[in-house]
C-alpha cells in the first residue's frame, strides 16, 4: 500500500478546451497524450509533460465566468505557478506569453527579491511566471 496518492495532474474547467490546451501546450512544451491531437473533438483533453510529472486537462463547461482578480467579485479560486532561472527568461517568457493570447494582470518584474508576472489564459485562469 502506497503512504500517500500522487498528484496527477490538474484539470481546469473552460469553454473550449481545445483553444485552452493549445495555450498550454505552445507555452509549456507539453504534448498530447495519444488520441487527444487535434483535429479531434472532444471535451476532455490531456497534456503531458514530457519530462514527467503532473499533466494539464482541461474539462469542457457550459459558461465559466472569467476571474476578476485582484479586484471585483469572481476570485481567481486557484492559479498555476511557473519559473524561469533569469530576469532575461522572465521578459522572454513575458512575450512568448502575450503572444500565444495571454493577458497580462500585474506585472512585479522589478521587484528585488522575485520577479514576476501575472496573467491571464484565454479562458482568464490566472497563472503567474517568477523567477526561481
Amino acid at each position: 500500500m502506497e503512504d500517500f496518492p500522487r498528484l496527477r495532474q490538474t484539470v481546469l474547467d473552460c469553454a473550449d478546451p481545445r483553444e485552452l490546451a493549445e495555450f498550454y501546450r505552445r507555452l509549456l512544451g507539453l504534448h498530447y497524450r495519444p488520441g487527444d491531437e487535434p483535429p479531434a473533438a472532444r471535451d476532455w483533453l490531456v497534456l503531458r509533460n514530457p519530462h514527467g510529472g503532473p499533466q494539464l486537462a482541461f474539462q469542457q463547461v457550459d459558461a465559466l465566468p472569467a476571474a476578476t482578480w485582484p479586484d471585483g467579485p469572481v476570485p481567481q479560486q486557484l492559479h498555476l505557478d511557473m519559473t524561469v532561472s533569469s530576469k532575461a527568461d522572465l521578459d522572454a517568457q513575458h512575450e512568448r506569453a502575450l503572444a500565444l493570447g495571454a493577458r497580462l494582470l500585474r506585472d512585479r518584474s522589478d521587484d528585488a527579491d522575485e520577479p514576476l508576472r501575472v496573467y491571464a489564459d484565454p479562458a482568464g485562469h490566472p497563472f503567474c511566471i517568477f523567477v526561481a
